[in-house]
């Protein structure tokens, strides 16, 4: 048998298997209308695992596993039909169509605005795109951003989020979980790493080099060039770096920052473009206390835990896959102090005026308490 006679099996097969699936998806509306009609919930595990069981009896071990998964994605896209046809409004999606509802159409030209670092930090050059005259505050810390925002000292924060050379910046979320905020934008924002001095220095005299972690992880290879007797010194910000560099009273020592920032403390650049790639950008968000929807939002943010067991991970993909979802972004991180416990970070794209999505994230937010929505968003 050739390969054309077996594909025009496959072909009546698939037609059959249409047919059947389609049949099947009717009787799930009638079954979602009974469930509604008589408040049982949708999901059913039990059922589902006396379904597999009982359809996989006859089959090798290998084969029963194919068809476990094939059900299991059947199962979540019954799930999510039968969610469309009898959720009603949950609080998360109340809550998100009253924030859609009271936004403004853009942000705000002026307000005090929270970053890390000092004069010239690479936050405060992505609060200046996201606002027109905005009233920098700056704290230490990422800590301090969001205390300042979660308190109600400022109405926005902007942190860094991930780079596309170095990854993610895992303090934030981990922050993003501790604290009630809300992303209400991001912004990207190019940037061009500077080993900057006071007037004077050289290459070869320089014995120290201080920059924030991601900064110098961005230009590893740059810093490797150096050789190991150049000390690497970290610390909380790059326009702190040129700050600290610029007080130093040192001419052996430099740090990794902008050119804004060596023009601004009275420095010069020693060697310009020092990260590894000229394609470097980082990710900003800005934060706010309470929820914000602009106008254009069509990227969605949400936090959730889950137990390190088979299929879990998947079974929260498929929810939102059977909408017809796109990923653009997931990161899982060790929770700390539960063994085999991860806090997942997951970025989708679409607008949250798709009702089933909406009716989506409400049965989400029902199933895992632990949960967090983290704001619905454009990026600049």
């Amino acid at each position: 048998m050739d390969l054309k006679e077996l594909r025009t099996q496959i072909d009546a097969l698939d037609d059959t298997i249409r047919d059947a699936f389609l049949k099947r998806m009717d009787i799930c509306a009638d079954i979602a209308a009974y469930k509604k009609e008589n408040g049982l919930p949708v999901a059913h595990p039990g059922r589902e695992r006396d379904i597999v069981v009982r359809l996989t009896k006859e089959m090798d071990a290998d084969m029963a596993t194919y068809f476990k998964i094939f059900y299991s994605t059947l199962f979540e896209v019954s799930r999510a039909y039968q969610t469309k046809k009898t959720a009603a409004g949950g609080k998360l999606s109340a809550m998100i169509h009253e924030a859609i509802e009271n936004t403004a159409p853009t942000l705000p030209v002026t307000c005090t605005v929270a970053c890390q670092g000092a004069e010239g930090a690479y936050s405060q050059l992505a609060a200046e795109k996201l606002f027109s005259i905005p009233s920098i505050m700056h704290f230490g810390s990422f800590d301090g951003v969001f205390n300042a925002v979660a308190g109600g000292l400022c109405r926005y924060g902007v942190l860094p989020i991930d780079n596309n050379l170095h990854g993610s910046v895992t303090e934030v979320y981990d922050l993003m979980k501790k604290h009630k905020v809300y992303i209400v934008k991001s912004v990207k924002l190019r940037v061009d790493h500077s080993l900057v001095a006071r007037p004077g220095t050289t290459l070869s005299g320089i014995k120290e080099i201080v920059s924030h972690p991601q900064a110098l992880g961005q230009c590893k290879r740059f810093l490797d060039s150096l050789g190991k007797d150049v000390k690497i010194t970290e610390c909380e910000n790059t326009a702190v770096a040129a700050k600290t560099v610029a007080e130093s009273g040192r001419t052996d020592i430099a740090a990794i920052a902008s050119s804004a920032c060596a023009s601004l403390y009275g420095l010069v650049e020693v060697q310009s473009s020092v990260a590894d790639s000229d394609n470097n950008h980082t990710r900003f968000i800005c934060i706010s206390k309470s929820l914000e929807i602009y106008p254009g939002a069509n990227k969605t943010s949400i936090m959730f835990t889950l137990p390190h067991t088979p299929g879990s991970l998947f079974s929260i993909i498929s929810k939102f896959a059977a909408l017809g979802v796109n990923f653009s972004k997931i990161e899982s991180r060790p929770i700390r102090g539960k063994d085999f416990e991860y806090m997942f970070y997951l970025d989708f794209e679409g607008s949250l005026a798709d009702e089933g999505l909406l009716k989506t994230l409400d049965l989400f937010d029902a199933e895992y308490p632990d949960s967090a929505f983290l704001g619905s968003y454009s990026e600049v």
